[in-house]
């Protein structure tokens, strides 16, 4: 399993790439990073357009959510997937908790 990079493209556009050790050995290096913070929300829980706050992982443990991009699709990670929210300029994206289950979530944020 890889690692979904959010990001901004040229278009001001958030996207979504995989990201896996072998084609990005800068994951398998020590990152610095400022904390951590845990997270429950509902089922249904939806965040309209927003960018990541800052550079940071976000891994789903429990639950699943729906991330909406400008355009028009949806992925759906689910436990175990991490993201490297990097879209930190342009539109931004959606969030949406799915399923029947709170979505838990531990964050990550990246230090420098």
């Amino acid at each position: 399993m890889g690692i979904a990079r959010l990001y901004t493209g040229d278009d001001e556009q958030s996207h979504i790439e995989e990201m896996n050790p072998e084609s990005h050995p800068e994951l398998t290096a020590l990152q610095s990073a400022t904390g951590i913070v845990f997270r429950t929300v509902e089922p249904g829980y939806f965040s309209d357009w927003h960018t990541a706050p800052r550079r940071q992982f976000v891994i789903t443990l429990d639950g699943e959510v729906e991330i909406g991009l400008g355009d028009g699709t949806v992925h759906r990670f689910g436990p175990g997937q991490a993201m490297l929210a990097e879209d930190l300029t342009g539109q931004g994206h959606t969030t949406r908790a799915v399923g029947d289950r709170p979505r838990v979530t531990a964050t990550v944020p990246l230090a420098g």
